[in-house]
């Protein structure tokens, strides 16, 4: 019996308007979680991607309660105040055990709702602190987000990492009271990129004899894409063609780079995808450029599609990516590092590079489902509620 008397254990998820692996993160769990029996429920907003919509309608159907509220990423006072009556709201009507919040403005809602109303044990993940975001936010605003995470974390139950070294990051901020953070590793369904029929070269309009190398991510500062639109100039990766899966604010800029640096004729903007499975299927190499990560989808999916990855040594991708067995990892930043490491994948034989994906597909399967990150949530929730 729960601390309501109840077998089942029920749980709240709050998350703000989100797209990328965020948002699929979520709805995994909630999947993964309302098949282990759970009582779930989901306060979320579709306000920045209308699949999330889609997504959501999809888990009601599969029995999760959703309650859609468009909550918006700045800080908005009257609207913010508006919102968090409506959680209150909806923890006195379903009075849930736990209360699961997920990024920055949720993570603040949901949480000071439950705290002012005692109903549920509050656990959060991140998914990477915004005031560690410093190409993106400037000082003020991290001392800011930093500040209220701070005030937070005393009365937060668990912070999820959701991978080992996103937890030494959280640790090593002095936020959170290192005895509180659990770490639950993401995960994937690996059957949807297992043994995928791959695009044609010609729908992606590469050559078929070029190598293929694919980003698949947001398009923004986060996700370094212009690093990796940077290593392409580079000499090496002289005849490679890059293709970005994905759309974002920094779209423009990327192409405009892309012509400046003479990559643009190699450089192929696909925007949102729905078929990323077989673009994985089809690459040489999957690049993982970014800035900054808490545990990226893309190298789990890259290397249950078996594909070699090479990616900066973010967050999450240290521990998934083990030097020379399933990729490689280069310095954040450094655009030469990634083309010459990337240069030195594309250059082993057929069989060494599929080494390299079988590799990092048995790592996947090893540690990384979906259904081991909901049951590592689970195990968090009994623990505190």
């Amino acid at each position: 019996m729960n601390a309501n008397g109840r077998a089942e254990l029920r749980v709240l998820h709050v998350m703000e308007a989100t797209i990328g692996g965020t948002r699929r993160h979520l709805i995994d769990v909630a999947r993964e979680q309302r098949r282990l029996g759970l009582s779930v429920d989901v306060i979320a907003s579709a306000e920045r991607v209308a699949e999330f919509r889609r997504d959501l309608a999809q888990l009601a159907n599969e029995g999760v309660r959703v309650v859609e509220l468009p909550m918006v990423r700045e800080i908005r006072p009257g609207i913010d105040l508006r919102h968090l009556r409506a959680i209150e709201r909806e923890l006195v009507a379903r009075r849930p055990d736990v209360v699961h919040t997920h990024s920055s403005k949720a993570g603040v809602l949901g949480r000071l709702a439950s705290l002012e109303l005692s109903i549920g044990a509050r656990v959060h993940t991140p998914h990477t602190f915004a005031f560690l975001f410093h190409a993106m936010f400037g000082a003020t605003k991290r001392r800011l987000f930093r500040q209220i995470e701070r005030g937070l974390a005393d009365s937060t139950s668990a912070v999820i990492a959701v991978s080992e070294s996103e937890g030494e990051t959280i640790r090593a901020s002095g936020v959170v009271p290192p005895e509180r953070v659990r770490v639950v590793p993401n995960g994937i369904d690996i059957a949807r990129w297992v043994d995928v029929p791959p695009i044609s070269r010609a729908e992606l309009g590469v050559p078929d004899r070029a190598p293929l190398l694919v980003v698949a991510g947001l398009l923004n500062v986060a996700k370094g894409q212009d690093v990796a639109i940077r290593a392409l100039a580079e000499r090496e990766l002289a005849s490679a063609h890059l293709v970005l899966a994905g759309n974002g604010e920094e779209g423009a800029e990327w192409e405009r780079l892309a012509r400046e640096l003479g990559v643009a004729e190699r450089t192929h903007f696909l925007g949102w995808r729905d078929d990323v499975p077989r673009i994985f299927a089809a690459a040489d190499v999957v690049l993982l450029p970014s800035r900054w990560e808490a545990m990226p989808y893309a190298v789990l999916e890259a290397m249950a599609a078996e594909k070699p990855v090479v990616a900066t040594a973010v967050d999450g991708a240290r521990e998934l990516v083990a030097e020379g067995v399933t990729g490689r990892l280069v310095a954040l930043e450094d655009p030469r590092a990634l083309a010459l490491a990337t240069a030195e994948v594309l250059a082993l034989d057929p069989r060494s590079r599929a080494l390299l994906g079988v590799a990092g597909r048995e790592r996947v399967l090893r540690r990384y489902s979906s259904a081991a990150m909901a049951r590592g949530l689970v195990a968090v929730y009994r623990e505190v509620a």
